[in-house]
C-alpha cells in the first residue's frame, strides 16, 4: 500500500528555529574556498561568525578567494564556477564609448582574410568598450559604475571628470567602487597640491597625497614596494603592461639611489660631492641609471623602465578570474573559442604528434603544427640582440616538471 507523502515541515514545526534547520533547505549558490571546496558556508559560520558575515561585504580584503558554485539543477551547473562580482553594473554600456565588433577580427582572421589566429570564431553579439590606457587628462574622476568587459579579463570603470563633465573608460583596480574618486598625475603635479605641501616638493609627502589606489602617477613617485599594474614602457607610450586580471608589478628599486650610493663609494661620505673626479664614461653610466625605475613583474621578470612612465596603483580587477571553470563547451563557445584538436590524434601528415600506433608523439618534444617548439615559449630573438632592459627574464621551465606539482 502506497504511503501519502507528507510534508518535511509538517513533522516538526518546532525544529525549525533550531540550528540545524537551516542545513535542510537548498541553497541555489554558494561561497565556497577552493582549497578545501568540502567546507560550506555553514560550517564556516558555525566555526566563525566572523567568516559568515563575510559574504556580504562591498569590498573584499586582498587575497580573499570568493567564488559562488551553483547548485547542479542543469548539467551545465555542475561544474560551473564563478567570482563572486556583485558589484558590477547589471545594464549596458555606456554606447558612445564602444564600437561594434563584428567581421573577420570575431574570426581571428587579419586584413586578408587569412587565419592568424586558431580556434576563433562565433560568440555572442559585443561591442568594444574604448578603454583610456594612456591617463594623459588631469583633475579628479569620480567613479560612476564598475563594468564586465567581455574584451578583456580585468573590469573597467567608468569615470567622469569632475570639471568638464566627460566620460572615459578606465581599468579597475581590484577594490575600487562606485563613488571613489581617481586622479590622474601624468602630466604633473596641480598648482593646488604644490601650495598645500608650502611650495617644497618632498617626496614622502607626495606619495601620501597621491599614491593612492587607481591613480595614475609617473613611476619615479611612486615608493618603493607599491603594486602598480597597466604600466607603460615609455615615457610617451600608453600602458601595455600588467592589464590582465590580478596582474601586477612591484617597483623593487629606484636608479636614482642607487646611483646615490655608488656615487658615495667612489666620491666619499665626506659631505662635499666632487663631481670632478669622477670620469665622463662614470657621469653618463651614472646619468643613464638615474633615469630608471626596476620593477619586477607578474611572471617574474625583472626590468628597467624610465622613472617618467606612468603607471597606476593597486592590483588590476577581477583577482580571482584564475579560478574560474566555464562549466560546459557550450560557454565557451559563446565566449567565440572553438574547439582544439589535440596533435597526437591528427594524421602524421597533419601534426608533428600525429601518426604512429596508440597514444603515443614518439619521442618528439611539444611542438606546434609547423615544428615550432610550444612549451614554455620558444625564444625568436637572436643571441646578439638581447633586451638591455631586462635585468632577469622571466623563468622558464622547458617542459620539466616543476617541485611541488604533479
Amino acid at each position: 500500500m502506497l504511503q501519502p507523502r507528507i510534508p518535511l515541515r509538517s513533522l516538526c514545526r518546532g525544529c525549525q528555529s533550531s540550528s540545524s534547520w537551516p542545513a535542510l533547505r537548498r541553497s541555489y549558490a554558494q561561497v565556497i574556498d577552493p582549497v578545501h571546496p568540502s567546507t560550506s558556508v555553514l560550517d564556516t559560520a558555525q566555526a566563525d561568525p566572523l567568516l559568515a558575515e563575510s559574504q556580504d561585504k562591498v569590498g573584499p580584503v586582498r587575497g580573499e578567494v570568493r567564488l559562488r558554485r551553483y547548485t547542479p539543477r542543469t548539467p551545465g551547473l555542475r561544474h560551473l564556477i564563478r567570482p563572486v562580482n556583485d558589484h558590477l553594473w547589471k545594464g549596458r554600456p555606456y554606447f558612445d564609448l564602444t564600437f561594434p565588433k563584428k567581421g573577420h577580427a570575431k574570426g581571428g582572421r587579419n586584413d586578408t582574410g587569412h587565419v592568424v589566429v586558431r580556434h576563433r570564431g562565433g560568440g555572442h553579439k559585443r561591442r568594444i568598450r574604448i578603454v583610456d590606457f594612456a591617463r594623459r587628462k588631469g583633475g579628479k574622476h569620480v567613479v560612476e559604475r564598475i563594468e564586465h568587459d567581455p574584451g578583456r579579463t580585468a573590469h573597467v570603470a567608468l569615470v567622469k571628470n569632475i570639471n568638464d563633465g566627460t566620460r572615459t573608460y578606465i581599468l579597475a583596480a581590484e577594490g575600487l567602487r562606485a563613488g571613489d574618486v581617481v586622479e590622474s598625475y601624468r602630466s604633473g603635479l596641480p598648482k593646488s597640491l604644490i601650495q598645500e605641501m608650502g611650495g617644497q616638493m618632498d617626496q614622502g609627502v607626495v606619495a601620501s597625497k597621491t599614491a593612492h589606489k587607481g591613480n595614475c602617477l609617473k613611476l619615479g613617485m611612486i615608493p618603493i614596494g607599491t603594486p602598480i599594474f597597466n604600466i607603460a614602457p615609455t615615457r610617451e607610450s600608453i600602458g601595455k603592461i600588467c592589464r590582465s586580471a590580478g596582474t601586477h608589478g612591484i617597483i623593487i628599486g629606484k636608479g636614482e639611489d642607487t646611483v646615490q650610493k655608488e656615487m658615495i663609494k667612489l666620491i666619499g661620505d665626506s659631505g662635499n660631492m666632487d663631481m670632478s673626479s669622477l670620469t665622463k664614461d662614470q657621469l653618463r653610466k651614472f646619468e643613464k641609471a638615474a633615469n630608471y625605475v626596476t620593477v619586477r613583474l607578474s611572471s617574474g621578470e625583472v626590468r628597467l623602465i624610465d622613472k617618467e612612465a606612468v603607471a597606476t596603483i593597486g592590483v588590476a580587477s577581477n583577482i580571482n578570474f584564475k579560478y574560474t571553470s566555464l562549466g560546459k563547451a557550450g560557454r565557451a563557445r559563446w565566449l567565440g573559442i572553438r574547439p582544439t584538436v589535440r596533435g597526437l590524434a591528427m594524421n602524421a601528415s597533419d601534426h608533428p604528434h600525429g601518426g604512429g600506433r596508440g597514444k603515443s608523439k614518439g619521442n618528439r618534444i611539444p611542438m606546434s603544427p609547423w615544428g615550432i617548439p610550444a612549451k614554455s615559449g620558444y625564444k625568436t630573438r637572436p643571441k646578439n640582440k638581447f633586451n638591455p632592459l631586462v635585468v632577469t627574464e622571466r623563468p622558464r621551465n622547458q617542459g620539466r616538471r616543476r617541485r611541488g606539482y604533479a
